[in-house]
């Protein structure tokens, strides 16, 4: 809840930190989608079956290679759902997050632990998984279609989906979820770190200016919200990246014969680690990285802002 809110007014909070997340999430897809399509690729090359995707050097040779072969509409693969994904996945994230630390707030006069922010970001993290799951899986295999796939390709999201369902059924829609849910720890430890280096940073802006009861907003601007958002979402990806690449490989398309590439999370384990060492839990770091430290850097960024514009027009009436 964010400071200078009574609890009678929580409630009407926990909507307007969707709203800012969602805003948040639609900003982030909107700018940094072909570095998605680039990670999402680089996640499944040298896994089993995975021949449909291109070899590519490196993230800028990707881009350059689906630029060229694929053109706009190649980069921007799976836009549509990442959008939906991205801002759903946001806006959820926030309500769920912020209902969360209000109910371990109830009855302290004081501030959060750090275990109370992880406990409330890994809640969120879980709700939203079961919500958004099947939109991730239509986007990642949206995003691996390439003009040398060997099935025939989904025309957009509303195709994926009902072709999924009369190919493979409703549970299809959940592949990749175990992993998904270990990534809740992603959100957990991002959101912790956030947090935490916030107070760190108020803190530190408080006793140099020798001020002890300046608010948030009047500590903090957007500079400090995007390095706070790099800062946690780097520890964040280090820790956890391994859980995206097994979920990708776990939600890539059958095989023409309807198989799929992998049975389960722990067979993508065995197999990622037999032929590709530790190092192929790793792919696609680097396009990821250039994607996420922005993308959280804007996130944060564009989410204090809007509920600062919240407040702003909650004190005007």
């Amino acid at each position: 809840m964010p400071p200078g809110v009574s609890p009678a007014s929580a409630e009407a909070w926990t909507w307007e930190n969707a709203a800012a997340g969602a805003a948040a999430g639609f900003a982030t897809v909107a700018t940094l989608h072909p570095l998605d399509v680039v990670r999402t690729r680089f996640q499944v090359s040298g896994g089993r079956g995975c021949s449909d995707v291109p070899p590519y050097r490196n993230t800028a040779h990707a881009v350059y290679t689906i630029a060229r072969s694929e053109g706009l509409k190649g980069l921007y693969a799976g836009f549509y759902p990442a959008v939906l994904g991205s801002t759903v996945s946001w806006g959820l994230y926030f309500f769920f997050y912020n209902r969360a630390k209000q109910r371990y707030l109830q009855g302290k006069d004081d501030q959060l632990r750090p275990v109370h922010h992880l406990v409330s970001a890994a809640e969120a993290g879980a709700l939203v998984c079961l919500f958004t799951n099947p939109i991730w899986l239509v986007k990642t295999r949206l995003q691996l279609q390439t003009p040398s796939h060997h099935t025939s390709r989904y025309s957009g999201f509303s195709d994926a989906l009902r072709t999924i369902l009369k190919e493979e059924g409703w549970l299809a829609l959940y592949r990749g979820l175990g992993p998904a849910l270990l990534l809740v720890s992603h959100g957990a430890i991002q959101f912790t770190a956030y947090e935490e280096l916030r107070k760190a940073v108020i803190y530190a802006k408080c006793r140099q200016t020798r001020t002890e009861n300046r608010t948030y907003e009047d500590s903090l601007n957007s500079i400090d919200y995007a390095a706070l958002g790099a800062g946690s979402k780097v520890t964040a990806i280090l820790l956890t990246y391994p859980y995206q690449v097994i979920r990708a490989r776990l939600q890539q398309r059958p095989g023409s014969d309807g198989t799929p590439k992998y049975t389960d999370g722990w067979h993508v384990v065995k197999e990622t680690a037999r032929h590709e060492g530790v190092r192929g839990f790793y792919r696609g770091i680097t396009s990821n990285l250039l994607k996420n430290l922005p993308a959280a850097s804007l996130t944060f960024v564009v989410y204090e802002n809007v509920i600062k514009l919240f407040k702003a027009a909650k004190e005007e009436t």
